[in-house]
């Protein structure tokens, strides 16, 4: 396995590097925050300058993962929910910037409640991520360390640069903890580097490339420089309408509920350029949850539908007819041929 990291030294353990000190010194307001390295990728790149590499994002559920890649990315490609356990399948994400393309992995979080064959899946999306990638982005919460991140730790490699992104920074209220919450996190894993941030501000997303490039082998890029991912519009389809069931049920519906995409289907365009005709099964364990879903008088399903579309038109860029359907298929996330046979692996 291939990996590269900075020369520069790294400190010894209890103590922050100097560049970490500084970046604490910014936080608490003491400096003003440099500007970023702007990300440029219209120039020509020299293909003997080029560096490519696998970053992959780990953590627990609902730590901002999906939220930092589609930052980290530029566009939205993974959807994200207040709900644990949003994010299902391995979603890779690429962005070129300058010399450097970043091909990210988004993971599961990695689920330790329960061993039903849906979890057991989601969690070897999570090893399976980590086994060949050039940097791991391992994120908590700023200021917390809980069981689940320590499980988590626990399965990263110890051969490939770990990076602590310490996110969310923009919830804690009593910034000067952060210091020796790094010391301590410091103590746990010799981590490559710590970045506190937040995937919500675009500096600290920019901030966050600049140290990731550092980490990239010297190699010619493995996509085009205009490719966002490397999933089909199907599978974001069916990830977009499972965003909205989740958003609009909010702790109602179970997780086990998901999406089969039953067609789809592009014609020819009368009044736009494109038009894509889908149409898309919610799959739930039990009638209650079939009501759940569907809402009084079709009110709730009818808004899933149209949030979905409107949401699909703006990122495939064509008109969107979309047709949903709600089936109960009884212990689907418990049957390992049915978990495969609703597209996880």
């Amino acid at each position: 396995m291939s990996s590269s990291s900075p020369t520069d030294p790294k400190p010894a353990a209890g103590a922050l590097d100097a560049d970490t000190e500084a970046q604490l010194q910014r936080l608490l307001g003491k400096e003003p925050l440099a500007p970023a390295q702007p990300g440029n990728q219209s120039a020509a790149s020299d293909p003997e300058q080029q560096r490519c590499g696998m970053v992959a994002i780990v953590g627990k559920p609902n730590v901002g993962k999906s939220t930092l890649l589609n930052a980290l990315v530029g566009q939205k490609i993974s959807i994200t929910s207040r709900k644990a356990q949003t994010t299902r399948h391995r979603i890779t994400g690429i962005r070129t910037r300058g010399d450097n393309q970043f091909v990210f992995v988004d993971t599961p979080g990695f689920q330790t409640r329960h061993g039903n064959a849906l979890n057991k899946s989601l969690n070897k999306a999570v090893t399976g991520a980590v086994s060949d990638v050039q940097v791991v982005l391992f994120v908590v919460e700023a200021g917390s360390f809980s069981l689940a991140d320590a499980k988590v730790l626990s399965l990263l490699p110890t051969d490939v640069p770990v990076l602590l992104v310490a996110n969310k920074l923009d919830t804690v209220h009593r910034r000067s903890e952060i210091a020796p919450w790094l010391r301590d996190m410091q103590e746990r894993h010799p981590f490559a580097e710590f970045v506190p941030m937040s995937a919500k501000n675009s500096r600290d997303v920019e901030r966050l490339l600049d140290i990731v490039a550092n980490y990239l082998p010297q190699q010619l890029w493995w996509h085009d420089e205009a490719e966002l991912t490397d999933k089909s519009e199907r599978f974001l389809a069916s990830e977009i309408v499972r965003e909205k069931l989740f958003r609009l049920t909010g702790d109602e519906l179970p997780y086990t509920s998901t999406v089969v995409i039953d067609q789809f289907q592009e014609e020819p365009g009368k009044a736009a350029a494109r038009m894509v005709r889908i149409a898309a099964t919610i799959v739930v364990e039990r009638d209650g949850h079939k009501a759940m879903v569907i809402g009084d008088k079709g009110e709730r399903i009818k808004r899933i539908g149209t949030e979905a579309r409107q949401e699909l038109e703006r990122l495939m860029d064509a008109k969107v007819f979309l047709e949903l359907w709600v089936k109960v298929r009884s212990g689907w996330a418990d049957d390992e041929a049915r978990v495969r046979s609703f597209g996880y692996e």
